[in-house]
């Protein structure tokens, strides 16, 4: 394949996602135009996408933007790191032990189905701070998927492999560090992956709680001060944030995925 074909090639791909783009922009702005044109809405008006990306440029030159980006990372990170700690052993242990699976399949269904946000004042009554009630609500988000696809995984693995990894001596932590977590590295990774988009959509209402810091917080101050351009720059922030962590996850998932079939 000679080099104007491959550019060819090239274009071809790039070409949805840059008219997918370009659609999206398009109708930012008509609605950004429609709104400053009616007096009914023209308040909204900074919701346009020149107020936005003036004033998004504004934070990150003063450095506002990073006072709030860091401590709600740093919360994300605290909440996903709670879930995987408890939700990769559930996940194992639902996956390998049909006892185990049958007792917990009703009351882990019927905790999962609640929304993280109910726990809300159960969280603030709990926990001495807000910021680890914060983390509490997150976490409660985010163990779910970590547990279930671990277990799902688990699951998946033929049954021979713990035979003949127990003929050969394998211990119970041999078993896991040999058989287990390589089999199921895949399904982890992609349970953490759906695991970080629900965080991260939980943390802006959760960041409504009494924290002076955040995404969360930022744009609720924005609204009550009525700075709309304030508000729709976080509201992008919060966008480009959550996006980059899942094409995170996915590269980790392509690089250290692990298939039954390798």
């Amino acid at each position: 394949m000679d080099s104007q074909t491959q550019g060819l090639a090239r274009w071809r791909t790039c070409l949805p996602p840059l008219f997918g783009i370009v659609v999206v922009l398009a109708l930012w702005w008509a609605a950004g135009w429609l709104m400053a044109g009616n007096p009914a809405t023209a308040n909204f008006s900074g919701f346009a996408p020149g107020p936005t990306l003036h004033r998004l440029w504004q934070l990150i030159a003063s450095g506002e933007l990073s006072h709030s980006i860091n401590p709600s990372l740093g919360r994300v990170g605290k909440g996903l790191a709670v879930a995987i700690l408890l939700g990769v052993p559930l996940g194992i242990g639902i996956g390998r032990n049909n006892t185990f699976r049958a007792a917990t399949h009703i009351p882990f269904q019927f905790l999962r189905m609640i929304s993280p946000l109910a726990w809300m004042p159960l969280a603030v009554l709990g926990f001495p701070t807000w910021e680890s009630a914060i983390v509490f609500l997150i976490a409660a988000a985010a163990i779910w998927p970590i547990t279930f696809a671990t277990a799902h995984g688990v699951h998946r693995i033929d049954p021979q492999w713990f035979k003949v990894a127990r003929n050969l001596g394998a211990r119970p932590l041999q078993m896991l560090r040999t058989v287990v977590f390589p089999a199921v590295t895949q399904d982890i990774l992609t349970g953490i992956r759906l695991a970080v988009g629900v965080a991260w959509i939980v943390l802006v209402p959760a960041e409504y709680l009494g924290v002076t810091s955040g995404l969360g917080y930022a744009i609720n101050d924005a609204r009550d001060t009525l700075e709309y351009d304030r508000l729709a720059a976080m509201v992008l922030v919060i966008g480009v944030i959550g996006f980059t962590l899942d094409g995170i996850c996915l590269t980790l998932i392509r690089r250290c995925g692990w298939s039954h079939e390798q």
